[in-house]
């Protein structure tokens, strides 16, 4: 089998790329150059520069010819805060594009395809009451990806989504964006305030493993959400700070305080014309302050991929931030 794997230089494409080396297939891959692809990068990778957003319709369907197989694995995430409106950035750049680049695939006779999507729909489905796509541009348009991309590949190309939660590894010549996100504030805080709740999580390694394993067994339109272990936010800093060889008090800060300091960001952010996809002001009633927990069993018997290793990933994600 022939599978390209569009992203395959970033962080989760190239856990792709060699999980389907090790399993033998034929693997090409379309990137920009945004990293020097030393000798660390497989050779045996097919792989071609360019931007398949700024690619017409025919160019896409030259690129994917003669491939069985397609993984998509690009798109931002919620920690980018891109000019308002955030949902016409994450519309465009998460259904708009992936979309058409599907349909690329599907037209130039791919039949197998798995999109890299978000667990915070699978919330969405689980907690109707809390209307979290209406309340995040960022969750809108990733269940609006998964229902366009299914759409498109109905009756023609088997559309299998990922849904992925937080995610810790390290890959060469690229600095884990944990870095900023988590690593530069614990240095600077002490104590640690941090609100009461958790999160699902898994190593990389095992990204690449689910994503092939879906290529090979997923059926189209299903949704799996693919994880490992779930943990709480608590327990997960303990692991960061031994990494990072400091320790520190971690405080538990009542969800509606720091609801008011999400709410601060947003008028931050709205001075500066800027909106985050995932709306500050209710950010931590609706996600940090809760518990994102769900048994990965299903999905990992499904497609067939490990689990384990998690506190090793994040000992070693923190390392390379440092």
């Amino acid at each position: 089998m022939k599978i390209f794997i569009v992203g395959g230089t970033g962080f989760l494409g190239y856990y792709a790329a060699l999980e389907a080396l090790r399993r033998g297939y034929e693997v090409g891959t379309i990137s920009i150059p945004d990293v020097d692809l030393g000798d660390w990068f497989p050779k045996n990778v097919a792989v071609s520069y360019g931007d398949v957003f700024e690619m017409s319709h025919h160019q896409l369907v030259d690129t994917f010819a003669g491939y069985d197989a397609m993984v998509y694995a690009v798109g931002p995430d919620d920690r980018v805060t891109p000019k308002a409106p955030a949902y016409e950035f994450f519309h465009k750049r998460l259904v708009d594009y992936a979309t058409r680049v599907i349909v690329g695939a599907r037209d130039a006779g791919v039949r197998r395809c798995v999109v890299l999507n978000s667990y915070f729909c699978y919330f969405d489905r689980l907690w109707p009451e809390l209307h979290l796509q209406d309340r995040h541009p960022y969750i809108k348009a990733r269940v609006e990806q998964a229902e366009s991309v299914i759409r498109e590949g109905d009756g023609v190309m088997d559309v299998m989504i990922l849904e992925l939660p937080y995610i810790f590894g390290t890959m060469p010549g690229r600095t884990p964006l944990w870095k900023d996100i988590l690593v530069e504030r614990l240095k600077k805080m002490n104590p640690i305030m941090y609100p009461k709740g958790g999160t699902n999580m898994l190593s990389v390694e095992h990204v690449g493993e689910a994503i092939i394993g879906a290529i090979e067994r997923g059926q189209h339109g299903e949704r799996y959400s693919v994880g490992d272990v779930n943990m709480e936010w608590k327990d997960m800093l303990v692991l960061f700070l031994k990494a990072m060889g400091q320790r520190k008090k971690i405080v538990y800060i009542p969800t509606g305080l720091a609801a008011l300091y999400g709410r601060s960001l947003k008028k931050k952010d709205a001075k500066e014309g800027k909106e985050s996809g995932l709306d500050p002001s209710a950010l931590m009633q609706d996600i940090q302050g809760r518990f994102l927990y769900y048994d990965a069993a299903p999905s990992a018997e499904a497609l067939g991929y490990g689990r384990g290793g998690i506190n090793e990933s994040i000992s070693k994600t923190v390392k390379a931030c440092l």
